[in-house]
């Protein structure tokens, strides 16, 4: 799963896509998922890493985590297919 080539993500958490013009604002973890994203990285490997990065049982930053894949989902943000 891979966020969309020409998103662009600011160190901040602000979110822009230019095909569409909308912008988003994510909390710092938000940013830090997608930054994982763009960097090729699995699910499952930031799962790992942010449940042993943060305070959290596995299902529960599952449960979030997916969440917030749909979310990007709904916004058009990953790549087709994904």
């Amino acid at each position: 799963m891979s966020l969309r080539k020409n998103i662009a993500v600011s160190d901040s958490g602000f979110v822009f896509d230019p095909s569409s013009g909308e912008s988003y604002s994510l909390n710092p973890i938000g940013t830090e998922i997608v930054k994982l994203l763009q960097q090729g990285r699995s699910n499952e490997d930031i799962i790992r890493d942010l449940t042993g990065k943060y305070d959290v049982d596995d299902a529960t930053l599952e449960r979030y985590y997916y969440d917030f894949i749909g979310m990007l989902k709904q916004f058009n943000l990953l790549e087709n297919g994904e």
